[in-house]
This record gives structure tokens, C-alpha cells and sequence, in this order.
């Protein structure tokens, strides 16, 4: 399973505009969360961006996995 996933993901890397879009904005997220975490101490307004970025961050990769079993389902990879 874990080829099918590698496979699946390479090619709609390389087709998919939109999967590459929220693969960058996943990794973007995941830096932006990082230096959250390197902080001793996070301010209420920067505990607040902290949740929404995870949130963001899940919803990107929801988005990916979705796109990943559509195109395992049926081999598209240009959804609307």
C-alpha cells in the first residue's frame, strides 16, 4: 500500500497543479507551526494563529489524501 500511496502521489505531483499547491502549503504550514513550537511561550493572539495554522494544515492534507484515493478510485487526475 505504501508504493501505491508513493506512486500515486509522485504522478499527481507531477500533473496535478493543485495537489502541488497544497503540498507546498502543507510543508509551508508545518515551518510556521514549527517555530510556534520553538517558543518557550506563545501570547493568546499566537495560541489562536497556532490553531488555526494546524487547522489549516489538516484541512490541506484532508485535501491531499482525498485527491490520492480519487485518483486510486479512478486513475483521474484533473478533478474539479
Amino acid at each position: 500500500m505504501m508504493t501505491q500511496d508513493s506512486n500515486a502521489s509522485t504522478i499527481l505531483r507531477e500533473k496535478n497543479y493543485r495537489f502541488r499547491s497544497l503540498e507546498a502549503s502543507h510543508l509551508q504550514l508545518e515551518e510556521t507551526l514549527e517555530g510556534f513550537a520553538r517558543r518557550e511561550l506563545l501570547s493568546p493572539k499566537e495560541e489562536i494563529q497556532k490553531k488555526t495554522v494546524q487547522k489549516e494544515k489538516l484541512a490541506a492534507k484532508d485535501m491531499m489524501e482525498e485527491m490520492l484515493r480519487r485518483y486510486q478510485d479512478t486513475g483521474e487526475v484533473n478533478f474539479k
